[in-house]
């Protein structure tokens, strides 16, 4: 399959979202437009070149598991995207000015970029144990601030901006497309009440700077001393790095409106030019049972319209108590909250629980019993290439042309099943989908071992080793794109002993699935009773067979 191809910039005089009509469509990738709520074949600014741009959390409080859908789904359209052949910058902003950031250092009694720094900080570790490493940016909002008056000055110049008494707000009057990202019309943002609503032209126009009020921090700027509004932030930060216009900005679909909504019009009728060709919204997470992986999906389909109205039922937020991601991962492991967020389509909403992260980890263990299996065989280490060695650069091309060269079965297999991965991953970055591609993989290699007899080294061949070796490189490779099997797996709930236990459980579920294939049923049996008298349960599912101890 041909790499994408990126192409031609918009016309620069257009107000209007970049359309398929507009530059020469990529040979394969659809990405899901917010704003026109369709697919569309991705088309870049820049030949070659994505801009990615994706809102980060307000630092006045320790994350939680809703902080880490974005993260973890937009460092997989990056990796998927740079596997394609697209050099890719993408920014995630912090907010550490804010409302609530004030409120609660001063609750703590600490000044407010302390706070701020330790919830950064607990914000960067959480996302290094979810894998998230594809960030090239990460500006502050303080570290920005002429950029963001700089901005504001030019609104109001150009007439979209006013200010009031040391306030300045922008006027969303003077926009004629305002609502067209969210569908909703300028008197539903009804934005601040008090002092603010007084000094505004109509309830819809919303603060670009605010004036300082006393013990809080403030900034110099020709309006007075003040800081500067949520929305502003964004925009300013993202033309710093990534230009006027650039080609995707994701979030949670409870950012459409007010927020994105804003940011779009402010940027929109600074540079008389569209702000993003691509908006891009994640589905938010609500507590509740989940279903079973390869099974029942544990996210909802629903339209972002839909979700947008619903994002706030049972939504996991600060608010409601949500926290404690630390101890999660410590009890999880961070691959398998990761593997749990990516087993579905991006754009649904995410059913959270116990049951259903439990469920992802047995999934997840079906693949480091075959990688386990495939090192005891072949005396390699899976892992050693590590992330850094693993080619990106190895196109769908290149993939594809090796395997065609292979005159064997399972390699046909193999790649029929990373044709249809990538064409999962094509649709609109369809991870659900394309781990169900995985689970096949992994089957079908099972398969081979089990035939060929592979635990029996007297049946071993060097060709079938071979074979072995390069179906086991397209899973590596696949899975690396999900950011996935990428090193050993750590063991969860923080025993020692775990990693060995697994090791050893996988070693007897080995031996039994070959009793099985054998018709060695009084063996397979023996195994099972005697791990059952241990009060150990094996599960024998789709994916494979899984264990759990009572």
């Amino acid at each position: 399959m041909a790499s994408a191809s990126p192409t031609r910039d918009l016309n620069p005089n257009s107000m209007e979202s970049g359309s398929a009509s507009q530059g020469l469509a990529s040979d394969s990738i659809r990405v899901y437009n917010t704003l026109t709520r369709q697919k569309e074949p991705l088309q870049t600014v820049e030949p070659g070149r994505v801009g990615m741009y994706l809102c980060g959390p307000t630092v006045y409080a320790e994350a939680h598991i809703g902080h880490m859908v974005g993260p973890v789904i937009f460092d997989t359209i990056k990796r998927y995207l740079v596997y394609s052949g697209f050099e890719v910058n993408w920014v995630v902003n912090i907010t550490d000015v804010d409302d609530k950031l004030i409120a609660s250092a001063k609750k703590r009694g600490i000044p407010m970029p302390q706070l701020a720094t330790e919830m950064t900080m607990d914000y960067l570790a959480n996302l290094q144990a979810l894998g998230v490493t594809q960030i090239d940016h990460m500006p502050r909002a303080t570290d920005n601030m002429d950029e963001i008056i700089a901005f504001i000055s030019e609104l109001i110049e150009l007439g979209f901006a006013y200010e009031n008494e040391g306030d300045v707000f922008f006027d969303v009057s003077r926009d004629a497309d305002y609502g067209q990202l969210s569908n909703r019309s300028a008197d539903s943002q009804l934005g601040e009440g008090g002092g603010a609503a007084a000094k505004k032209r109509s309830a819809g126009d919303f603060a670009l700077w605010k004036s300082a009020k006393a013990g809080e921090p403030s900034w110099n700027s020709p309006w007075g001393n003040g800081r500067p509004g949520w929305h502003i932030e964004c925009s300013a930060m993202s033309r710093r790095l990534l230009g006027k216009t650039f080609d995707i900005h994701g979030g949670g679909l409870d950012l459409i409106f007010p927020h994105h909504e804003n940011e779009l019009a402010q940027s929109r009728c600074c540079h008389g030019q569209p702000m993003v060709r691509y908006w891009m919204h994640n589905g938010l997470m609500r507590a509740g049972a989940a279903g079973k992986v390869g099974g029942k999906s544990d996210r909802e389909q629903a339209t972002p319209a839909e979700s947008s109205e619903a994002s706030d039922v049972g939504k996991i937020s600060r608010s409601k108590g949500a926290g404690g991601l630390a101890k999660l991962i410590e009890e999880q492991t961070g691959d398998r909250i990761r593997f749990f967020l990516l087993r579905s389509h991006y754009r649904s909403t995410i059913v959270f629980g116990p049951e259903g992260l439990e469920e992802a980890g047995q999934a997840l263990s079906a693949f480091y019993r075959l990688i386990q299996r495939f090192e005891r065989l072949s005396g390699e280490d899976f892992y050693a290439r590590g992330e850094s060695e693993l080619s990106y650069a190895k196109t769908r091309r290149d993939g594809d042309a090796a395997l065609s060269r292979a005159n064997h079965g399972l390699l046909a297999e193999m790649a029929r099943l990373r044709k249809s991965f990538i064409e999962k991953m094509d649709d609109d970055f369809n991870t659900g989908a394309a781990v169900s591609e995985l689970f096949e993989i992994s089957r079908s290699i099972n398969r081979f071992i089990d035939q060929e007899s592979l635990e029996d080294s007297k049946s071993r061949t060097s060709e079938s080793l071979s074979v072995l070796r390069s179906s086991m490189s397209v899973l590596r490779e696949l899975g690396a794109i999900l950011g996935l099997f990428l090193k050993e797996p750590k063991s969860s709930g923080g025993d020692g002993n775990a990693s060995t236990v697994d090791g050893l459980m996988s070693l007897l579920i080995d031996l039994r699935a070959k009793a099985r294939a054998n018709k060695d049923f009084a063996t397979s049996d023996a195994i099972r009773d005697g791990l059952a008298g241990l009060k150990i349960t094996l599960q024998d599912l789709k994916e494979g067979t899984t264990w759990e101890q009572s």
